[in-house]
């Protein structure tokens, strides 16, 4: 999140700003859609669900124009790929077009944890933003329960006979639990005899990494979700067969407990525009997309929707489009990448004690990240602005240098201001977006055909997303490529599991490295989600907390109000 003291005239917290907002009752945001009361269930005064039924009403409505709002590999400097969209979105309003914003939701286990919320920052967030990054419509619990439900009825179907044969020592359905919890991801289960089952070694995963939160983001509606879920394998007989959800008649129960949550929640930014929050599935673990409900809603509800995808555009992007576009029939018409000067000069080689310093050879060098995300964009055939957000110690050589070399790759740079100033600081991006749709530029294309078999898809995405010289894949996982393609897998796409922080598995390798070999050490079928996971590097499917968690700071005071959430 690109903040600091020194960004703002007169600098206040993210949640000291979000506790002064003036929301409207959620009814008026809805009324500003065109949606009617009927058709939204209050959560409180400022966040609601809208129905299914009114969603499916809007079947025959054209789609508006889809922004992707991307950025470059994080650094510690900060980026703030959710506050430019939330910018973004307020800009557009701003200069009288009608736009939604699309986000995910947060999950516990950052919040408490060292990343932060996701409500964006400064006076570019989405309110009630306390709610938003904690409990909010119980999402998440749903999600939660879900999959646990699964892995208990699993654990009790083995326990009461074992109709279907299942082999203990091959069930692969992993409890969740959304929070960083280290001791849980490998453990040891139904200890304390007889009556507790049948001893096996388990695990949990973050819920944001669950096979479920990524079928809650890439379903349709209701019946897709379903099936979805009834083609989740969770073992495998002495025999090597799938065994799926539907054969432990566990899919029906799962949608029942996911009915209200699949319905997408509505809220406000601090200018109260309309934004839809929904879905959270990790970027560098699963897809990293808020829910293709939530999106399709929004695209049939206004001119302009501007979404984001977690992290960088060779995670995050890529995944929007390969899987989430693949999945639900998108076209994006045009992507922001985000970036900051402060990022590009810690992307070469400046310590963060001195990004305070002009420093334009840093500028310079650190733009190879940048370049590289820009030249991947080209391989969909998206157009691409580049969005800087302004910290006081940039200067004016910087910026020139960062213009220059955006102009020799064929990108527009806008500096924005929306942390400081809201969606008129952002309006030059805006207008610089509705520019470049304008000029219908677009030709989107994945990046790899279904066909493509699935070793293939996973090479093609390393050298030409990450330009890794080629992969390695030991030999289980080429059994297990071999397998699942043999088994009628072939056709998924690839998700990629893999740190966030370089093009490579190395997380110290900042800028643009090239030639490396991307090692695959897992892979993973998720059957129900309709895609292969690909685990690469030391990549965790649960987080740590880190040595100084941000819970540390958190706290209530006496009259119940929220300090040190951001």
């Amino acid at each position: 999140m690109a903040r600091g003291a020194d960004q703002h005239k007169n600098p206040q917290s993210d949640i000291q700003i979000a506790q002064a907002a003036e929301m409207r009752p959620i009814g008026d945001i809805a009324g500003k859609l065109g949606i009617p009361e009927e058709a939204i269930s209050p959560y409180g005064r400022y966040k609601a669900k809208v129905s299914l039924d009114y969603v499916r009403s809007l079947d025959a409505k054209p789609n508006g124009k889809l922004i992707l709002v991307t950025a470059i590999t994080p650094t510690p400097a900060g980026e703030g790929k959710t506050t430019t969209t939330v910018g973004l979105g307020d800009a557009l309003n701003h200069i009288g077009k009608k736009a939604i914003i699309c986000l995910r939701e947060p999950s516990l286990g950052p919040s408490f944890g060292m990343k932060g919320g996701a409500a964006g920052g400064g006076y570019a967030q989405v309110v009630p933003m306390e709610d938003i990054n904690l409990h909010f419509t119980g999402d998440f619990h749903a999600i939660g329960a879900a999959n646990n439900l699964l892995a208990a009825m699993t654990d009790n179907h083995v326990y009461w006979g074992n109709e279907l044969g299942i082999d203990s020592r091959r069930v692969t359905w992993r409890r969740g639990l959304d929070m960083n919890d280290r001791a849980l991801r490998q453990i040891t289960s139904s200890l304390g005899g007889i009556a507790n089952g049948f001893p096996r070694e388990d695990g949990f995963d973050i819920v944001v990494a669950s096979e479920v939160m990524a079928i809650f983001c890439l379903s349709n509606d209701l019946e897709d979700l379903k099936r979805r879920l009834g083609n989740i394998i969770v073992a495998q007989t002495r025999g090597r067969e799938a065994v799926k959800a539907s054969q432990i008649k566990a899919a029906g129960a799962m949608a029942v407990l996911l009915k209200d949550a699949v319905a997408p929640n509505l809220v406000q930014t601090l200018e109260n525009n309309p934004a839809f929050i929904h879905g959270g599935p990790f970027a560098n673990i699963a897809h990293g997309c808020n829910s293709v409900i939530a999106t399709k809603t929004a695209l049939k509800l206004a001119d302009y929707v501007v979404t984001e995808a977690g992290f960088g555009a060779d995670l995050g992007a890529e995944k929007f489009m390969d899987i989430k576009c693949r999945k639900a029939g998108l076209k994006p018409d045009c992507a922001v990448v985000v970036a900051t000067i402060r990022a590009l000069k810690m992307h070469g080689g400046v310590p963060r004690d001195g990004l305070k310093e002009e420093n334009v050879a840093a500028v310079e060098k650190g733009f190879a990240n940048l370049a590289r995300h820009l030249e991947n964009l080209k391989q969909f055939g998206i157009p691409a602005v580049v969005s800087v957000n302004r910290f006081s110690a940039d200067t004016e050589a910087e910026n020139s240098k960062l213009k220059e070399l955006c102009a020799a790759q064929g990108a527009e740079v806008v500096i924005a201001d929306h942390w400081a100033d809201g969606g008129a600081g952002a309006a030059p991006l805006a207008q610089a977006v509705v520019k470049v749709i304008d000029k219908g530029e677009a030709k989107f294309q994945f990046l790899y055909p279904d066909e493509m078999p699935l070793r293939d898809k996973i090479k093609t995405i390393a050298q030409k997303i990450y330009r890794a010289r080629d992969i390695s894949c030991e030999g289980a996982v080429e059994s297990r490529l071999a397998e699942l393609q043999k088994g009628g897998f072939g056709h998924f796409p690839v998700c990629i599991a893999k740190t966030q922080y370089s093009f490579s598995t190395d997380p110290n390798a900042k800028g643009a490295p090239t030639d490396h070999v991307l090692g695959v050490r897992e892979i993973r079928l998720s059957a129900g989600a309709e895609f292969i996971v690909a685990v690469c590097g030391e990549i965790m499917t649960m987080p740590g907390l880190p040595r100084v968690p941000a819970a540390n700071n958190i706290d209530l005071t006496e009259d119940g109000r929220i300090t040190g959430l951001f």
